[in-house]
C-alpha cells in the first residue's frame, strides 16, 4: 500500500474516533492515542477481510469437489473446473501472502516510516482546525443536501478530499480517486453515489 493511501485511510479511521462537534481541542498525546487505535482498527479490518476470503475459498473448494463427484463427461464442464482450480490457486496464494504481510502497516508506521504518522497528524489537525470552513465550502456544492445529514464516514471522506485538494496541493484527480477508493471500502452504495457527485462539483469550485 502506498504511503499516502495508507495515511489517508488511517486519517479516516482516526477521524471516526473524534467527536464531530467542531468545538474541541486535541493535544499531541491525544492524537497519538487516536492514531494507535486507528491503526489497530485497520489491522482488524484486514483480518476480517482475510477471514471472509478464507470462508469463500472453502465454499468454492467444496463446490468444486461436489462437481467432480458428479462427473458427466462434459468436456466443457471439465474446462470450467480447470479454470476454477487455477483461480482458487491464485486466491490461496494471495491469502498466504496477505497473511504473512498483515502486520506490515503497523511495523512500517512504528519503525522507520515517521512520515506516515506525521502525515496523518497533519491531515487530522487540518480538518479539526478548519472544520467550519471546510464543512461550509462542501455544503455549497451539496446540491440540496446538507453535509450534516450524511453518515459520519461519508462526511469524513469528503473532508479528507477537501484537505487533499486545498491544503496538500494534491492533484484533483488523485484526491478524488483516493476518496472514491475509501468510499468503495467503507461506505455503502448510496454513500458512494453521493460522494462521487459532491466530488465532481467540488472540483469546479474555487475555494478561498
Amino acid at each position: 500500500m502506498h504511503n499516502r493511501s495508507l495515511s489517508r485511510e488511517l486519517s479516516l479511521l482516526s477521524l471516526g474516533l473524534i467527536k464531530d462537534t467542531g468545538d474541541f481541542e486535541l493535544n499531541k498525546f491525544q492524537i497519538e492515542e487516536i492514531f494507535e487505535s486507528a491503526l489497530d482498527s485497520l489491522i482488524s479490518h484486514c483480518r476480517d477481510e482475510l477471514n471472509n476470503c478464507e470462508a469463500d475459498l472453502e465454499n468454492a473448494s467444496q463446490n468444486l469437489l461436489d462437481s467432480e463427484l458428479k462427473e458427466d463427461g462434459n468436456s466443457a464442464l471439465a474446462n470450467v473446473r480447470d479454470e476454477l482450480k487455477k483461480a482458487l490457486y491464485k486466491i490461496e496464494s494471495v491469502m498466504n501472502s496477505l497473511s504473512v504481510t498483515l502486520d506490515f502497516p503497523k511495523l512500517v508506521v512504528s519503525s522507520n516510516q515517521k512520515d506516515i504518522r506525521e502525515d496523518v497528524n497533519h491531515r487530522i489537525l487540518s480538518i479539526i482546525n478548519n472544520l467550519q470552513t471546510i464543512d461550509s465550502d462542501i455544503d455549497e456544492v451539496m446540491d440540496g443536501w446538507r453535509l450534516k445529514r450524511l453518515p459520519r464516514i461519508d462526511r469524513d471522506i469528503l473532508r479528507l478530499a477537501y484537505v487533499d485538494i486545498h491544503f496538500f496541493d494534491t492533484p484533483v484527480a488523485v484526491a478524488c480517486d483516493e476518496a472514491v477508493n475509501l468510499a468503495n471500502k467503507y461506505s455503502d452504495t448510496q454513500g458512494r453515489k453521493m460522494i462521487n457527485g459532491v466530488l465532481r462539483r467540488l472540483q469546479r469550485v474555487k475555494v478561498k
